[in-house]
């Protein structure tokens, strides 16, 4: 196991790998000199100069792309949180390796391998309300498999995440790391009615009485109020920093596995890039607190990194005018200083 205890994944956390900031001050450089008036593609440029600080490479690759749908189910579902029922998890995941699903859709167009992972979803986390979702066994063996899911070749992962109740898990995540209750964070996640709504809020500030012991530990909290699926995403995040793989998050509850790291490090997300902003309540909001910018707004809360795995598509055109744009020189084309 890559992390014994709680304790490795803090130590990991002071000692993070660093992007290579020769190539990313080369990959300025070339953006400064190609056909164009510099700044003219706006955030193309930026993220053509952040794969290749993270790649260390002045000219990108998008060779071995990689999407991570982490799979879990969720004790807090008994109470009423979800418009539909714990049983839907696993059927999803019979539609991934089906091929039916919007991730396997989004993902042959982006050129992307897809990996599901379905981690125990015949022993979903205990109910939060009452008691610790995950102990810090379970925890560390979720995270375990998120790190060991990224591929060691891979010049970029998405990630996200199914499971039926973990937006409640995710609005629990952020009630206790960032404050404002349950009204501040729940959305209506799959589509609950005003009453699942209701249920939902109770459940959160249920949960925030119960473990109020636990609200000033990070990863005590990722494991007691989280999920498997959350976990093992924030497992995948530690694994692509250190082999220096950019990442791009998915929606609210792919952005919320993320929460407990950064509280511990604030640079923790140096290496991501948030792929889209959902539709869900709360989503934007974190996005703030990350100071994230995401890259797509298409009202989209389906999750299975399908807003990631979309934002692919955009990542290859910032490379595609980066790496294939002829230089002034190379043109003939005369720059604005003659």
């Amino acid at each position: 196991m890559q992390f014994a205890s709680l304790d490795d994944i803090r130590a990991f956390c002071r000692d993070l790998a660093r992007g290579d900031a020769g190539a990313a001050g080369a990959a300025a450089r070339r953006q400064q000199v190609l056909t164009k008036p510099p700044g003219s593609l706006g955030r193309l440029e930026e993220l053509a100069i952040w794969l290749a600080c993270w790649q260390g490479r002045e000219l990108p690759r998008l060779d071995h792309v990689a999407i991570a749908v982490f799979v879990a189910n969720h004790g807090v579902v008994a109470r009423g949180v979800s418009a539909y029922p714990p049983e839907v998890t696993a059927q999803m995941v019979a539609n991934f390796a089906g091929g039916g699903a919007a991730i396997n859709q989004i993902a042959k167009t982006a050129g992307a391998e897809l990996r599901v992972v379905p981690i125990e979803l015949d022993r979903p986390t205990h109910d939060l309300t009452v008691r610790s979702a995950m102990d810090e066994e379970e925890f560390l063996h979720a995270v375990d498999i998120g790190y060991r899911t990224v591929p060691e070749r891979c010049d970029l992962l998405a990630v996200g995440e199914m499971g039926i109740a973990n937006t409640t898990t995710a609005a629990m995540l952020c009630a206790a790391l960032l404050g404002g209750g349950a009204s501040r964070w729940v959305g209506r996640g799959t589509g609950v009615d005003d009453e699942g709504l209701a249920r939902k809020r109770a459940a959160i500030e249920a949960a925030l009485g119960f473990h109020r012991g636990i609200l000033g530990d990070p990863l005590a909290v990722a494991a007691g109020l989280g999920g498997r699926e959350l976990a093992a995403i924030a497992g995948a995040v530690l694994a692509a920093r250190q082999r220096r793989t950019p990442v791009l998050l998915d929606g609210f509850v792919a952005t919320a596995a993320v929460l407990p790291l950064v509280r511990l490090q604030s640079s923790i997300l140096d290496h991501c890039r948030a792929g889209h902003v959902s539709a869900e309540a709360g989503h934007r909001a974190l996005l703030r607190e990350f100071r994230l910018d995401p890259l797509l707004d298409l009202g989209m809360r389906l999750g299975e990194a399908s807003g990631a795995g979309l934002a692919i598509l955009l990542l290859r055109a910032a490379l595609a005018c980066h790496n294939g744009m002829a230089t002034f020189t190379e043109a003939g084309v005369s720059d604005r200083d003659g």
